[in-house]
């Protein structure tokens, strides 16, 4: 099933961001990990990367171009010839109109341009049109000079949580630590309605999700952590990602974070955690709480690294790995896609693929 790339919130107050740069082309054979470019904003940049080895297809924007939270960037589909379908008016049930030919537009921004009557041919084509192009159109107009643009119904303040296990208390006090956003609730497939989860309420499983969207919450957090089966927590961010929500990057207040450390979507960090220079964290990390991961560390898409592990400078984790608790990581050493490194460990060599370092052990053992 071809997997949407969509645009992460950087920043709560920000929904909109740069597409800075692009990397890929429409065809292109991209592996997991690979960057596809990367998005800037008035405080934070990040990389978009790929969640899975796939094929670009979809591919309508480019660089330079201002991109809302949650809109899709392209698709990897495991078919080189898969095409997504075409956008056009029957986007708007009921409505017959026709938009002029080779025009890129995003729903939002037809829906306000319909609702004002606008001809779309003083649209530019070539680009991909937004609201914020539609606005500036209507403020344009002399009949408009007085015209207020009603807001977007997206609120980038709302935001819910997919899972209600221990990590989703942990991602509850997160949230309320950083006082930007509204939790609208818990969403968990094997909890009842109406359960209470550090005070908010579980309002369904993953069925709510579409009448979520329809209110205007855009924004979730994956709260299943992961860490006897990693696979249930990427399923979960597929189910978001095929719903039309983004996945902020959350960092605690008193995590300390390095300037030049980069974050792609649904990273999370936790409280007291240390991120060095030029560290780039993958698409949705756990940095746990206590966490340290020292100058020049790369961490692979999906790495849990649990509570007071140690990350020394250079490190190298590949998607998928787990660092138990207390674990030490050496200098410059490579942990294999997949590999699981149990708790207090000390790791002084490279793991290969998959490996398992036994809790409280030495890798490798001496001989």
């Amino acid at each position: 099933m071809p997997t949407p790339v969509t645009i992460p919130l950087l920043n709560s107050n920000e929904p909109d961001s740069l597409l800075a740069s692009l990397s890929i082309h429409e065809g292109q054979k991209v592996a997991r990990g690979e960057v596809l470019g990367s998005l800037e904003t008035t405080k934070n940049t990040a990389e978009i990367t790929a969640e899975k080895d796939g094929y670009v297809r979809g591919l309508k924007v480019q660089a330079g171009q201002i991109l809302k939270a949650g809109e899709i960037l392209c698709y990897l589909s495991d078919d080189p010839e898969w095409t997504p379908a075409a956008r056009g008016p029957e986007s708007i049930p009921g409505d017959t109109r026709t938009i002029p030919e080779g025009m890129r537009i995003t729903q939002p921004a037809l829906a306000l341009a319909w609702q004002h009557e606008i001809n779309l041919d003083k649209l530019p084509l070539g680009t991909l049109i937004t609201e914020r192009e539609v606005k500036a159109l209507l403020e344009s107009e002399p009949a408009n000079a007085v015209y207020t643009v009603p807001q977007s119904a997206f609120d980038p303040t709302q935001i819910l949580i997919y899972g209600g296990g221990g990590h989703g208390k942990m991602v509850i006090e997160l949230l309320q630590s950083l006082h930007s956003y509204k939790i609208n609730g818990i969403l968990d497939d094997g909890r009842e309605v109406g359960t209470t989860i550090s005070g908010k309420p579980v309002v369904g499983g993953k069925e709510k999700l579409p009448e979520l969207y329809q209110k205007g919450i855009r924004l979730a957090i994956n709260a299943v952590g992961g860490i006897g089966n990693i696979q249930i927590r990427i399923r979960i961010f597929r189910i978001l990602a095929a719903e039309g929500f983004a996945c902020p990057v959350l960092i605690h207040p008193t995590a300390r974070v390095d300037a030049s450390a980069v974050f792609s979507e649904g990273a999370q960090v936790f409280t007291n955690a240390y991120v060095g220079p030029d560290v780039k964290v993958g698409f949705g990390v756990i940095l746990n709480t206590g966490v340290i991961v020292s100058h020049d560390c790369q961490i692979g898409d999906f790495v849990n690294i649990s509570p007071g592990a140690v990350l020394a400078g250079d490190v190298r984790i590949g998607p998928g790995a787990l660092i138990g608790m207390g674990a030490t990581v050496n200098l410059g050493v490579k942990i294999g896609m997949g590999a699981r490194i149990g708790n207090s460990a000390t790791v002084k060599a490279d793991v290969p693929e998959s490996g398992v370092v036994r809790a409280g052990t030495i890798w490798p053992a001496d001989k």
